[in-house]
């Protein structure tokens, strides 16, 4: 199995990169799922030469049937893009602040709209600061960018191919067990799982330090779920994408890059009352409209 190179780059290596003159662009995504808004503590401290990008409003679509952060309208994320200094020629580096789930998705999202070259600071900002590496508050002008989005770049999942994943192939569930189980659900209306997926949390990817563990751990980890070489379809959701794609970034590392991504996931299947749900380990599906 080949391994994949330049997915990940750690505080050192970019300081050094920083330092050479041969500066990527670097994206500023730190995002709470229920706020205050990243672009605070943006303003308060961010690496050098970095732009904030909102997750929420530029790279993703308005929340809807589709899920709470679907795909973004192709034009509306090109001209965000292109506002914060990207182009196709230049190296991308996106961090959040060290739990990895934006830049994941942010790196997802530059993959799939066709930059060929993206990274994610490994334990994000605060393996940044923990490196005693200078920070700032200045925000630095930025030339407009001449990236070009030419989706299809990653594979996606609908809700219908998700279903044929879970019941063909393994489709990881990567939301917290008692999310998955159905015993809590914080964020969306209806609890439980899409029957067959199987769950692999995404905090198990990385390490007490936040960096992802190494490619042969996450292989192990992913070949327990099911993720062998003879499985033909691999697939990754979560609430709304976020997380998902930490687990599709996950699948690269240890090797999966043909992991499809279900970006609507939990928070788009259950808009449609005819989707069947699951609820505990066993994943024993509901009957539409059964409480």
């Amino acid at each position: 199995m080949t391994l994949p190179d330049e997915l990940l780059i750690d505080a050192s290596a970019l300081a050094a990169l920083l330092r050479s003159g041969a500066a990527p662009t670097l994206l500023d995504v730190r995002w709470r799922l229920t706020g205050p808004p990243g672009r605070d503590d943006y303003l308060a401290g961010h690496l050098p030469g970095a732009v904030f990008v909102d997750l929420d409003a530029s790279l993703s679509g308005p929340p809807g049937e589709h899920g709470r952060h679907p795909l973004p309208d192709p034009t509306v994320l090109q001209d965000a893009l292109r506002a914060a200094g990207v182009s196709a020629s230049r190296p991308v580096v996106v961090y959040d602040d060290g739990d990895q789930w934006a830049a994941a998705r942010t790196w997802w999202t530059l993959r799939w709209a066709g930059h060929p070259h993206v990274r994610v600071l490994d334990g994000g900002f605060r393996a940044w600061r923990s490196g005693g590496f200078e920070i700032t508050s200045e925000v630095p002008g930025t030339d407009v960018g001449d990236f070009t989005v030419r989706t299809g770049g990653l594979p996606v999942l609908d809700a219908a191919g998700a279903a044929t994943v879970a019941a063909g192939g393994v489709l990881i569930d990567a939301r917290a067990p008692e999310r998955y189980r159905g015993e809590v659900e914080p964020v969306d209306a209806a609890p439980g799982h899409i029957p067959g997926a199987v769950n692999v949390p995404t905090a198990g990817n990385t390490g007490p330090d936040g960096r992802f563990l190494a490619a042969g751990q996450l292989r192990d980890r992913f070949a327990a779920a099911g993720v062998t070489p003879e499985a033909e379809l691999v697939g990754a959701y979560c609430g709304s994408g976020v997380t998902g794609a930490h687990t599709v970034l996950a699948l690269h590392l240890a090797g999966r890059k043909d992991a499809a991504l279900y970006v609507g996931s939990w928070s788009e299947w259950i808009t449609d009352a005819s989707r069947p749900r699951a609820l505990g380990d066993a994943g024993a599906a509901k009957a539409p409209g059964q409480e």
